[in-house]
């Protein structure tokens, strides 16, 4: 069985290393990357095409929201 790819998209650090260490716990997902604003996460979301985006919807450099829109 392949592994659920998951970026995280949050502005706070310790959120992403929190959620990061809970999810690299469980060996059916993998982590693929983190961004910490919006547009960060769009562009990675394009680059690595996770199974699922974790996404904070208030995050500087553009929000969860928009970066959700240009994501589908």
């Amino acid at each position: 069985m392949d592994c659920l790819r998951i970026l995280i998209a949050d502005d706070h650090p310790l959120v992403r290393k929190g959620l990061r260490s809970v999810l690299g716990s469980v060996p059916e997902f993998e982590v693929v990357g983190e961004a910490a604003s919006g547009r960060e996460a769009a562009e990675r979301a394009v680059a690595m095409q996770p199974d699922v985006v974790l996404m904070d919807l208030q995050m500087p450099g553009g929000s969860g929201i928009e970066a959700t829109r240009e994501i589908m």
